[in-house]
């Protein structure tokens, strides 16, 4: 299929479906802590408003959550089916990691999720709180272990390896390995920015139409003062992490950088932008400043760092790819930093709801939260390689042994049944978002209250009536 063989096909195919699987539960970590603040905010202040966005939020977030549960189903098939001999080499730390996360998270959201989602008018106030708190909660403890899981595979220990089989010797340092925290911290802010960023999209969209509801406005600020907290912190967790991956993955960041060599006695230039070579080692048409990049990543002006040299070209990354991507992300990132500071600056002279450049900026950015998001987890896998386990495993002994033919129809139906299912469930979750809230100060919904056992019995009601009369109610 195109050339490629049975090797590409495979990587091929688990990136393009967890590039549609890590949108989900972006968004889903995201929106379950925003509807905890709307449902606290309500019960606080007894705003309708805020009781407003929290049921047009939940509806969205009900869609997206079954989409994530689907499209995290089929990419952890892929283990044992195109990924058998990393799951013989490796199943034994990341097995009992992922059943960790369905025994603690997943069942805790599926524990609390049907009360949040049917529970309003069933459940009291607090308890229904409670509910969307802990189905918030196991959001986050999902995001926990998946990422306890990939960062071993990325910085492994707490092992010992037995007839070619990883043994779990210590489930903290397994659990705790060097490049979890930071990865953890930085997945969690990106997920709370791709949410604030969807959510002030939404809103920029209708004040765009000459909206101007409150639950509109609220809307709109309440996403500009996440993105304005989250950011800051998101880059400030950003250069930790890197920092940690040059103490760890030394070769990831010189392909980041497009850094070949260093030369006595002067600090590593920044490479803003060029073509790297993995053929020639170098990087084409390379617009630098002198010894920023050193300064970066060693917090000292003559600061240097392995260049790609360094390391033999069998453990190279392809440097082009990760190159790039990297940038994508920067780049949106500093995009994201100015909205913010310019949509704080406009709602302090209470300017925001009227500009029309503001709202439109934040319209656009809207989807770059998803794309800076899939830029940085294309750099950090494509990064690892040529290693499924960093420097125990490599990518190529790991796939399983099939034929360049099975290879390609899979991958040729996943795409097409992706498009299918997963682009109308995006399309229909769009729509909702398009529709936008109702205005609780002009339609007033009246709650739905469940018939008494002992009224069914004092009418006679049948089952069948009862539940009709119950939905008229």
């Amino acid at each position: 299929m195109f050339g490629l063989d049975a090797l590409e096909l495979a990587r091929i195919q688990f990136g393009f479906t967890i590039s549609f699987h890590i949108i989900f539960p972006a968004i889903t970590i995201g929106l379950a802590s925003y509807l905890a603040v709307l449902e606290g905010m309500w019960l606080w202040k007894k705003n309708p408003v805020y009781q407003t966005l929290y049921h047009f939020w939940s509806k969205v977030f009900a869609v997206n959550f079954g989409m994530g549960v689907v499209s995290g189903l089929v990419m952890a098939y892929q283990f044992g089916t195109n990924w058998s001999f990393y799951s013989e080499f490796a199943g034994s730390v990341t097995g009992p990691l992922l059943t960790y996360e369905v025994l603690t998270a997943f069942f805790l959201e599926a524990g609390f999720l049907g009360v949040m989602l049917f529970g309003w008018n069933k459940v009291g106030p607090r308890l229904h709180w409670f509910a969307t708190i802990m189905v918030a909660i196991g959001t986050l403890i999902s995001a926990t272990w998946i990422l306890a899981s990939n960062s071993w595979m990325q910085t492994p220990q707490g092992y010992e390896i037995v007839n070619n089989v990883v043994i779990p010797t210590d489930w903290i340092a397994i659990i705790f390995n060097p490049s979890f925290p930071y990865r953890l911290a930085h997945m969690v802010l990106a997920a709370f920015i791709c949410t604030a960023l969807l959510v002030g999209a939404s809103a920029a969209w209708h004040l765009l139409k000459g909206k101007q509801e409150a639950a509109i406005r609220t809307m709109f600020s309440m996403a500009m003062w996440m993105l304005l907290a989250t950011i800051p912190l998101q880059i400030f967790v950003g250069d930790l992490h890197g920092l940690n991956t040059l103490k760890h993955q030394p070769a990831k960041i010189a392909a980041i950088e497009g850094h070949w060599e260093n030369k006595p006695g002067e600090g590593v230039p920044l490479i803003l932008f060029g073509l790297p070579d993995m053929e020639t080692e170098t990087t084409r048409y390379a617009l630098s400043i002198p010894n920023l990049g050193g300064l970066i990543l060693t917090h000292e002006w003559d600061g240097q760092y392995p260049g790609l040299k360094e390391f033999p070209a069998a453990d190279r990354p392809p440097a082009a790819v990760v190159f790039w991507t990297f940038r994508i992300m920067v780049g949106l990132g500093l995009l994201m930093l100015l909205l913010a500071l310019w949509s704080a600056t406009a709602l302090w002279r209470r300017k925001a709801f009227h500009s029309k450049a503001l709202q439109r900026f934040a319209l656009w950015m809207g989807p770059s939260g998803l794309v800076a998001l899939l830029a940085g987890w294309y750099t950090t896998e494509i990064g690892r390689q040529p290693w499924i386990v960093y420097g125990l495993m490599r990518t190529k002994d790991a796939v399983s042994t099939h034929s360049t033919a099975t290879m390609s129809a899979t991958l040729v139906v996943l795409v097409l049944m992706y498009m299918a299912v997963f682009g109308l469930g995006i399309l229909y979750m769009l729509r909702l978002i398009g529709r936008g809230p109702d205005d609780p100060h002009t339609k007033k919904e009246t709650p739905i209250k469940p018939l008494r056992a002992s009224h069914l019995a004092t009418t006679g009601l049948t089952s069948a009536h009862a539940s009709s009369t119950h939905n008229k109610e």
